[in-house]
């Protein structure tokens, strides 16, 4: 395996954003709304009416943008580089020298041979509180895609719901210290099919009466639990 899996908490990370095009609009929007501590955007062809038409309905205050090219310090003391220019040449001299400094870069336009960047971005998708994500690890960008639409159908089936009601029974199982064995059994069983199945159907159709059956003959009698105020605190 090449690339290490992984999903990143950018609440204090310092991005930077070389080139403002199709591609890099995609880039700064998918930043932003994972609130960032800051997104610079460098271009010097910058078109700000297209770069505000891709960020509309995002939160903005960690955006700024210079109209210029991109310059060696700019990389400087930042967590994110993506470089997405339609220059070769300048690709590969952004994801140089972040190498040189240690940070992790993202070509996302054209590069010159042996001159990539050191991570990708996954395709993925996302359902309530799940995200699911995929690579062909530089492969085939159009099998990502129609990979992702498959999961888009998938994970549409209940799952969200699924978790947040493991979310909501977790810290009232925690709270008894049976032990994490025993914690670990419980939500395994919960998760295995066919209850996986039969809890997503119920979930689906809000019968929490059918929720509460499902659960009693595998919950500890010490764990106090209902559906139906479960079902409320989703509204």
């Amino acid at each position: 395996m090449r690339y290490y899996p992984l999903f990143l908490d950018l609440a204090d990370a310092r991005c930077l954003v070389v080139g403002a095009g199709p591609v890099g609009r995609r880039k700064i929007a998918s930043l932003l709304a994972c609130r960032p501590q800051s997104v610079l955007v460098l271009d010097p062809a910058l078109d700000e009416k297209a770069l505000e038409k891709a960020v509309s309905g995002l939160p903005c205050e960690a955006l700024s943008w210079e109209r210029r090219a991109f310059r060696p310090q700019d990389a400087e003391h930042k967590t994110l580089v993506f470089a997405a220019t339609p220059s070769a040449a300048v690709n590969s001299a952004v994801a140089g020298l972040c190498r040189s400094l240690g940070i992790l870069c993202n070509v996302a336009g054209p590069l010159e041979e042996g001159a990539g960047g050191n991570f990708l971005v996954p395709a993925h998708v996302e359902e309530g509180p799940l995200t699911l994500a995929l690579s062909t690890g530089g492969c085939s960008p159009a099998l990502a895609r129609a990979l992702k639409e498959d999961l888009a159908r998938w994970i549409q089936g209940g799952y969200a719901s699924l978790a947040l009601l493991l979310k909501a029974l977790r810290p009232k199982l925690l709270a008894l210290n049976l032990g994490s064995d025993a914690d670990a059994e419980i939500f395994r069983t919960l998760c295995a099919q066919p209850l996986r199945g039969q809890l997503m159907d119920a979930l689906s159709r809000a019968d929490h009466a059918a929720v509460d059956a499902m659960l009693a003959p595998h919950l500890p009698p010490a764990l106090s639990f209902s559906a139906k105020e479960f079902f409320h605190g989703l509204d």
